[in-house]
């Protein structure tokens, strides 16, 4: 699947010389086994399984899951919920299922056929999912329309929350997804007033004044610094963050890359920012691992 505005299938999304769709991906227990190579390797707090679409891999997912589980491992699937989302993993702890979803009915069921509003409805009963929106330029063309999606998935009694991220286009890049400064202006103040009146939109007041100035490149951002992005074929790494090629970082609007520079720019009493100690202890591990990278070999 390659819904409209994807950066997984990009042209240079994975470099330049080669697609997503020529990579060779696994299945079965090789899979399973190669995926928890990289777990073994990494040793990570948490992952993100992204698409494409991960519901492809239902079954190699549910051996996976509550091994991550075991081991106390946060999981997050981010999927188009064209499959049904298996029942048992609504008992899995630490697993947070995040539906990706265009807008509202008949602008998503366009764009993401065959993963359609009715789909989605029927698949996430029994479950409480996190509803996210990337908003394009398409849906603020429309006055209220975030509203109107906010309060209708808001109503769902299957909605644990909403996050809502700005489309980040590449360097360069027009297209009819890509936002104007001033349809950045008129989201920025309409999540300000929709965090207020419902209480399933979970975007903090700093995280939204991010997305007004995000960090301006990927050595400012410490969402690209701290996460490690591997593609299907469990070898390439994807850089420098999740969107590959080069991303247009004075245009993100990447909800986790907000939600940790939001985090960097909190002050701590004596005015001390917390990205100043992530900074520092960011550059003490990068020459601790140039010190014993010598050493191992």
């Amino acid at each position: 699947m390659r819904c409209p505005g994807c950066y997984a299938y990009g042209d240079e999304h994975l470099g330049g010389e080669i697609t997503l769709r020529q990579v060779s991906d696994y299945k079965g227990q090789e899979l399973v086994d190669r995926f928890m190579e990289l777990v073994d390797e990494h040793k990570p707090l948490h992952i993100s399984i992204v698409g494409g679409e991960p519901l492809v891999r239902f079954r190699e997912l549910n051996q996976i899951l509550p091994i991550l589980a075991g081991r106390g491992i946060y999981s997050q699937v981010v999927t188009s919920a064209v499959r049904p989302i298996p029942s048992e993993w609504a008992s899995i702890p630490r697993l947070q299922m995040v539906v990706s979803i265009d807008g509202l009915q008949p602008e998503h069921d366009v764009r993401r056929a065959p993963a359609t509003y009715d789909r989605i409805l029927k698949h996430i009963v029994g479950h409480q999912v996190t509803v996210h929106c990337t908003v394009t330029r398409q849906q603020v063309q429309r006055d209220g329309y975030l509203e109107q999606f906010v309060d209708f998935w808001s109503a769902n009694p299957h909605t644990r929350q909403l996050w809502v991220s700005l489309y980040t286009p590449q360097v360069g890049e027009m297209s009819a997804e890509r936002l104007e400064p001033e349809d950045r202006e008129r989201v920025v103040a309409a999540l300000m007033l929709l965090r207020t009146r419902y209480p399933k939109l979970k975007m903090p007041k700093g995280l939204i004044q991010v997305y007004h100035e995000p960090p301006q490149s990927p050595d400012e951002c410490i969402f690209a610094q701290t996460t490690t992005c591997i593609s299907a074929d469990f070898k390439r790494h994807i850089s420098p963050c999740q969107f590959g090629g080069t991303p247009d970082c004075s245009n993100c609007g990447c909800i986790a890359s907000a939600g940790l520079a939001a985090v960097g720019r909190h002050r701590l009493a004596g005015g001390l920012r917390v990205g100043a100690i992530f900074e520092r202890s960011f550059q003490i591990g990068r020459a601790v691992r140039q010190f014993r990278t010598p050493a191992a070999t």
